[in-house]
């Protein structure tokens, strides 16, 4: 019944319908970089400083579950499979997992993803239910047991990912610098195939559509919009400023970025 967005300074903003917005009280002023829930109470934004926020009311009042200055390592995203099992990942292969709710976080063995010390962009839940995460210098990494175990995939791409979508009953889609998108039907077994979408504005986020299209988001205000049968449609926000998130919204997109909250008209 909510929409909830997460920015700089800590800032927290809520909304019945996607077009007037409350400012709530958060105890941390460090930049929030994610946001998810669980269900429409309970709901988990993270950030900088290893910050990790919680609220069980929907985004009206949060509470303070970590808080690490000194690690000197941002989380980038945040999943939760269910209201008690989830994951944060960030910069140098941070990654920690919680089986309480978030009243206590421990980092994960996963020596195959983390051993490089990579920065981990993004984590999703792919339909198959397999876990995946995204990273820098093509750092793709999937575990196929709820995060026990962690294997890292050979990856089409040398550079940046930023994040990754579902894509059909076992694969993904994922984005990152420079316009470089890629598919895979099958992560466990297939290749991955090169979207070409016409620029080299970098791809922030995602999300899939009710049609089963990818809307991505990035740089200049740019939005793709990716038919999974073939075909890209480039779109722009009116701000043309960067785009960091997107929601469906209506017959178009609620995004966020460096101008706050906007919303897209898909044409």
């Amino acid at each position: 019944n909510r929409y909830v967005a997460v920015g700089d300074r800590g800032d927290v903003l809520v909304s019945g319908d996607g077009k007037e917005w409350t400012q709530m009280a958060v105890p941390v002023r460090a930049a929030l970089t994610a946001v998810t829930f669980s269900d429409p109470q309970n709901g988990w934004a993270v950030g900088h400083d290893a910050a990790i926020v919680h609220t069980k009311d929907g985004g009206k009042t949060w509470e303070l579950q970590n808080f690490e200055p000194a690690l000197e390592k941002p989380f980038m995203d945040v999943l939760f499979l269910d209201g008690q099992h989830g994951f944060a990942v960030g910069a140098y292969g941070l990654l920690r997992e919680t089986a309480d709710a978030g009243a206590s976080w421990h980092d994960v063995d996963a020596p195959a993803i983390r051993g490089e010390e990579l920065h981990f962009n993004g984590i999703t839940k792919l339909t198959s239910g397999d876990l995946f995460i995204a990273g820098e210098q093509g750092m793709l990494g999937l575990s196929t047991d709820q995060g026990k175990t962690w294997k890292k995939l050979a990856s089409p791409y040398d550079s940046t990912f930023f994040g990754a979508l579902p894509f059909g009953p076992k694969g993904a889609l994922v984005y990152g610098l420079r316009g470089n998108v890629y598919m895979n039907p099958d992560v466990r077994a297939g290749k991955w195939q090169k979207v070409d979408t016409g620029t080299v504005a970098s791809m922030f986020g995602g999300t899939v559509l009710a049609d089963g299209q990818f809307a991505l988001v990035g740089l200049n205000g740019v939005v793709l919009l990716v038919n999974p049968q073939g075909g890209v449609k480039m779109l722009q926000a009116a701000a043309g400023t960067p785009l960091s998130g997107a929601l469906p919204f209506g017959d178009g997109l609620l995004v966020v970025g460096e101008s706050g909250v906007q919303s897209v008209v898909l044409k």
